[in-house]
C-alpha cells in the first residue's frame, strides 16, 4: 500500500503545472479546398495548419477578423466548426536523391505504388532566391540533343529558357528530348567511369495534365532509361486548383537540394499557363481582388518568385546549379497576351514554336526569328561555336529571301545560292521526337553543312545522306568523334581528317 502511494505521490510531484499556449481557431466556411477560419490570431503567412484527422492546411489570407487557408490532402471530412491549430512550421517537401526514379505529389507523397520515400531532409517549399553575391555567369551547355537548340539557341545550366507555342506545337516534347539526352549522357560516364563529367539530374513538374498523358510521358521515360535520373511531381487536371498551385514550388525545392549540394539539376514547369489558371481560381476563392483577365495582382511575383530560384552559384557556394524550363501555352500564337509577356520578362530567352512550320512538316517547329538565348554562345562548346556561328544567320535570310521569292522575280546566282543552302539547313535540323543527337555527331554533320558537302545533293534526299553520313562516321571513324567529344574544340588535324571522310563518304554514296 505504502509503495503504491509514493508511486501515486511521485506522479504528482512530477506534474507539470505549467501553461501552455495554444492558437486554436474555428471554421466559418468551406468550399472548393479553401477554408475561412475566425480566431487564429497569430497564424503566420505560409503557415501550416493542423485540422485533425492528418488533414493540413496553409495560410495564405491573414485578414482582421479571420484567416484564408487552403487544404491539402483529403479534406472531404472538414465541416463548419471544426476546430484548426497552429503549428508553427511552413510547408515542406521531402528531397535528396531518394527521390530520383519516383513519381510524387505536390506534397511529395509517393504516387508509383513503390513504398514509401526513404529521406529524412525537407526544404521548405517556399524559399528566397539566391541573391547577386552568390550567383556566377552561365558557361556550362545543358546539351538538350535538340541540334537546332543547341547550335542556335543554346541553353545553359543555370539559365531560365521559356519553351512557348500553342497547343500541339512539340513543347513538352522539347523538354522530354532534354531529359533523356541528359540521362544518356549520365548514364555513359558512369559506364566510362568519367569523374570530370557533371551529372545532370532531372525533375518534371506536370500540372493540370490529363493523367492518360503523364501516363505515356512516364513510360516514355522508362522506355529511353532516363526515369533513375528524374523526378516526375504530378499536379493532375483532377487534382485540386491547391495543388496545381504548389507543384512546382514543390519541384523547384527538390531541384535546390541538388544545387545546395553542389550537383547540377534541371526543372520543366509543364505549364505555366494552367499554373496561373489555377492560382487564379484559389484567388477567387480567397476573395482577393482580380485585375486584368481575372488574374489577382501578384500573379507576375508567383512566377517571377519561382524562377529565380533557378540559378548558377559560384564556387564558394557549392558551384551547383538550377536550370528551369518553364513552358507556356499561347492561344492563336498571340505572345502578347498577359501571363506570355510576364514570363518572357522573367526569363533568359524563348524558344517559340510556330504551329505553321509544324504543319508544314518542319519539327521541331522552332521559329528562329523569334527564339532567343540572352546566353547565346556562352554556354556552347567550342566545337560547336564554331560550326554553328554563321548558322542562325544563314537561316534567318533564308526565311527573308524565301518570303521575296515567292513573288516570281528572277534571282541572280548569289541569292538563289543562299536559297538553296537554307533549305539543306531546314532539312538538317528536321529531327524525330525522342531522339536526341549526340553533340559531336551535331557538329560533324553542321560542318559538312557549311562546307558545301551537301550543296550538290537533292533536298529530299538531305536525311537519307545525313542518316547515312552519320552511320559511316560512327562506325569507321569512332575515334575521331570521341576525340571531338573529348577535346570540345577542332582542331586543324580534326578538320583536315573530317572532310577527308566526309570526301571519302561522298564517293561510296549515290
Amino acid at each position: 500500500m505504502s509503495q503504491l502511494l509514493q508511486e501515486i505521490e511521485a506522479r504528482i510531484a512530477g506534474a507539470k503545472t505549467a501553461a501552455r499556449r495554444q492558437n486554436v481557431g474555428i471554421v466559418r466556411e468551406v468550399g472548393d479546398g479553401v477554408v475561412r477560419i475566425e480566431g487564429l490570431d497569430d497564424a503566420m503567412l505560409n503557415e501550416m495548419l493542423d485540422f485533425g484527422n492528418g488533414v493540413m492546411g496553409l495560410a495564405l489570407n491573414l485578414e482582421e477578423t479571420e484567416v484564408g487557408a487552403i487544404l491539402l490532402g483529403d479534406f472531404t471530412s472538414i465541416r463548419e466548426g471544426h476546430e484548426v491549430r497552429t503549428t508553427g512550421k511552413v510547408l515542406q517537401v521531402p528531397v535528396g536523391k531518394a527521390l530520383l526514379g519516383r513519381v510524387v505529389d505536390a506534397l511529395g507523397r509517393p504516387l508509383d505504388g513503390k513504398g514509401p520515400i526513404q529521406t529524412d531532409t525537407f526544404y521548405p517549399v517556399e524559399k528566397i532566391a539566391p541573391g547577386i553575391i552568390k550567383r556566377r555567369s552561365v558557361n556550362q551547355p545543358v546539351q538538350t540533343g535538340i541540334m537546332a537548340i543547341d547550335a542556335m539557341i543554346p541553353i545553359g545550366r543555370g539559365q531560365r529558357e521559356l519553351i512557348i507555342g500553342d497547343r500541339s506545337t512539340g513543347k513538352t516534347t522539347l523538354a522530354i528530348d532534354t531529359i533523356i539526352n541528359n540521362a544518356r549522357l549520365n548514364r555513359e560516364a558512369e559506364e566510362a567511369g568519367d569523374t570530370s563529367y557533371r551529372p545532370l539530374y532531372s525533375i518534371y513538374v506536370a500540372i493540370g495534365q490529363k493523367q492518360s498523358n503523364i501516363a505515356r510521358i512516364i513510360s516514355v521515360l522508362e522506355e529511353h532509361g532516363a526515369m533513375p535520373y528524374t523526378i516526375v511531381v504530378v499536379a493532375s487536371a483532377s487534382d485540386a486548383a491547391t495543388n496545381q498551385y504548389l507543384a512546382p514550388f514543390a519541384g523547384c525545392a527538390m531541384g535546390e537540394w541538388f544545387m545546395d549540394n553542389g550537383m547540377d539539376a534541371l526543372i520543366v514547369y509543364d505549364d505555366l499557363s494552367k499554373h496561373a489558371v489555377a492560382y487564379r481560381q484559389v484567388s477567387l476563392v480567397l476573395k482577393r481582388p482580380s485585375g486584368r483577365e481575372a488574374y489577382p495582382g501578384d500573379i507576375f511575383y508567383l512566377h517571377s518568385r519561382l524562377l529565380e530560384r533557378a540559378a548558377r552559384l559560384n564556387e564558394k557556394y557549392g558551384n551547383g546549379s538550377l536550370t528551369a524550363l518553364p513552358i507556356i501555352e499561347t492561344q492563336l500564337g498571340d505572345v502578347s497576351a498577359y501571363i506570355p509577356t510576364n514570363v518572357i520578362s522573367i526569363t533568359d530567352g524563348q524558344i517559340y514554336l510556330e504551329t505553321d512550320l509544324f504543319h508544314q512538316g518542319v519539327r521541331p517547329a522552332i521559329s528562329v526569328g523569334l527564339s532567343v538565348s540572352r546566353v547565346g554562345s556562352a554556354a556552347q562548346i567550342k566545337a560547336m561555336k564554331q560550326v554553328a556561328a554563321r548558322i542562325k544567320g544563314e537561316l534567318a535570310q533564308f526565311r527573308e529571301l524565301a518570303a521575296f521569292a515567292q513573288f516570281g522575280s528572277d534571282l541572280d546566282a548569289v541569292t538563289q545560292a543562299k536559297l538553296e543552302r537554307g533549305k539543306r539547313i531546314v532539312e538538317v535540323f528536321k529531327q524525330e521526337q525522342y531522339k536526341p543527337v549526340p553533340v559531336e555527331i551535331q557538329v560533324a554533320v553542321l560542318w559538312a553543312v557549311q562546307n558545301a558537302f551537301m550543296d550538290d545533293v537533292p533536298v529530299e534526299r538531305i536525311k537519307e545522306f545525313q542518316a547515312r553520313m552519320v552511320d559511316y562516321l560512327t562506325t569507321r571513324k569512332a575515334d575521331l568523334l570521341t576525340r571531338i567529344r573529348k577535346e570540345k574544340v577542332l582542331t586543324d588535324d580534326m578538320v583536315t581528317e573530317l572532310k577527308q571522310a566526309i570526301t571519302e563518304f561522298k564517293q561510296t554514296w549515290r
